[in-house]
Parts: C-alpha cells; sequence; structure tokens
C-alpha cells in the first residue's frame, strides 16, 4: 500500500515515540552489530602457495621426510636409475627454511624412496632391502634384504612396526622385531602408506585411496587420485594425495579437490612430506632436482 499525502510532525513523533520505547525495553544492537551479524566469512578456497625452493642439488630426489624430534627434513636422492643397484643413491638433510644442511648425510645407497622414522633410526626402501640408519650418527645399523621384493617404494610407521610398499609385486609388508612379514598382498601398483589416528594403515595404488584393516582387508575413500604417489593424513577424513606426474589433491570426506598442478613445468610431485605446525606441503620434484615447500590452505 502507498500513501499519497506526507506525514504530520505529529505523526513522526509518535512513530519515533514508539520506537524509542520499544528499543529502550528490549536488547541494544547496533547497525554495526546487525551488520557483523549478517556477513559470515567465506570459507577458505583449498590451495598451495610457493614458499621456497632448495637449490637444484638433490638429484632425482624422490621423497621428503619432515622428523619433529630434531626439526630436519630428510630427502632421499635416488640419483642413479630408480631400480638400479648401483651405489650412488644418498640422503641429504635440509633445514625448515630451505638450506641443504648436508648433501650426503648418507651416501653409498642404491634407489633410496620411501622413509619413516622409528626408535631414534630413519628406515628407507632401497629397491629390494629396508635399510635402518641411526640419525644421531647417520650410519646404517641394519639392512634388511625382503625376499621376492621388486621395486620397495614408501613406508610408515606405527612405532612398532615399519610398513612399507612394493609397487611391482602389489605388496605391503612391514618389519616387526627383525622380521619381515606380508601385511596385504594384490594391492595393485601399491605406493603411498601413512599411518593414522589409532593405528589405522591408508594407501595410495591403481583403485586410488583405501582405509585397511587390521587384516589386511580394506574399503576405498576415493577412486579418483589412482595411482597416487605421497600419502598425509590431517585428520581422519581429510588428506592430501601426489599423483608423481605433478598433480596434489585435498581428498576431504571423500571428494578429491586438485590444488596444485606443475604438470606444465614438467615438475614431479612425488612423495610428500609435512611440517603439521606450519602446515607447510613439502614437494620433491624429483628431475627438477629439489624440493619445494608450499603453504597449505584447506
Amino acid at each position: 500500500m502507498k500513501f499519497s499525502a506526507k506525514p504530520s510532525i505529529l505523526h513522526l513523533f509518535c512513530i519515533g515515540a514508539i520506537v524509542g520505547l520499544a528499543t529502550g525495553c528490549g536488547p541494544s544492537t547496533t547497525n554495526q552489530e546487525s551488520e557483523s551479524a549478517a556477513v559470515t566469512e567465506a570459507p577458505n578456497e583449498p590451495g598451495m602457495e610457493l614458499l621456497w625452493e632448495t637449490p637444484a642439488e638433490l638429484t632425482t630426489n624422490e621423497s621428503v621426510h619432515f622428523e619433529a624430534g630434531d626439526g630436519i627434513l630428510y630427502v632421499a636422492n635416488i640419483e642413479g636409475g630408480p631400480d638400479e643397484k648401483d651405489g650412488v643413491g644418498s640422503i641429504s638433510k635440509v633445514s625448515t627454511s630451505g638450506e641443504i644442511l648436508e648433501r650426503d648425510w648418507v651416501s653409498g645407497l642404491h634407489a633410496p624412496k620411501g622413509m619413516t622414522v622409528m626408535n631414534d633410526h630413519l628406515y628407507v626402501t632401497d629397491i629390494d632391502e629396508l635399510v635402518a640408519i641411526d640419525l644421531a650418527t647417520g650410519e646404517i645399523t641394519e639392512t634388511y634384504e625382503v625376499e621376492g621384493a621388486v621395486f620397495l617404494n614408501d613406508a610408515t610407521s606405527d612405532g612398532e612396526k615399519v610398513y612399507f610398499s612394493d609397487m611391482r609385486t602389489n605388496t605391503i609388508h612391514y618389519l616387526e622385531d627383525g622380521e619381515i612379514h606380508t601385511f596385504a598382498s594384490e594391492q595393485k601398483n601399491i605406493n603411498g602408506l601413512r599411518i593414522g589416528n589409532g593405528g589405522i594403515l591408508y594407501g595410495l595404488d591403481a583403485e586410488g585411496l583405501k582405509q585397511y584393516n587390521s587384516d589386511g582387508s580394506f574399503e576405498i575413500i576415493n577412486s579418483e587420485v589412482t595411482g597416487g604417489d605421497g600419502l598425509i593424513i590431517l585428520d581422519e577424513k581429510t588428506f592430501i594425495a601426489s599423483r608423481w606426474a605433478g598433480e596434489v589433491y585435498l581428498v576431504q570426506d571423500g571428494t578429491a579437490t586438485k590444488i596444485l598442478d606443475t604438470t606444465k613445468e614438467e615438475s614431479n610431485t612425488a612423495d610428500i612430506g609435512f611440517i603439521p605446525d606450519e602446515n607447510i606441503v613439502l614437494v620433491p620434484t624429483f628431475f627438477k632436482n629439489k624440493v619445494a615447500a608450499y603453504s597449505l590452505t584447506y
């Protein structure tokens, strides 16, 4: 309804009095508070922003492991052929700001790939062996030959066992009390492994992202990110998975979102690492011979 006559002064006074009485009796709400209540912050778009890169001196680096105990990044450099027992592979130590501290902290390996820490030792997969390195000294203290192994890849630990994958025999093994056991077989092209809360094992293979039960059975959490390489667990429903060719995905509540693509630059994204307190994803670039650090938003 529309009125053509202008309101009288008395009319305006009455309206003002009524409004004043109402606001005086009820809770006070300013315009600023009303606007603030109406505005909700938009959620952050998931993504990765480059922070730093090391010098290109880490030859065919395949894996990065951040060790919270000493604040060091350990980098596995294949250097020669990825399946050749040539003795030219190495492990480097890098600071969390990208400075190469010791280029050849450990040398004489073949084609080192996945790494994990248990009982003050760095465990590294090396084609058909699992190698234990003393973190304090850099000395190789034990080498475990894995019968029938062809292409050992990623590694992870729950504090009692070291789990590791063989991509070409489609097998997950584990080391416990000095003995090698088989955890799961027929896991096609199994690569990335990571232990989550409660000792639950997760893995990446040709079928996607899997959550394993204690008997080696599994359920598929996401079937989009197939052929994954590195795996990070943010919480029980949130993961980061990399594909070697240059793609990194955020998997949240079963849905995958690509958050990095460096395929055009031909910069690989192999077995990624993570600094949890700073939300930094560590990317080994393989043929680019450097580690790149990215700030993660999700």
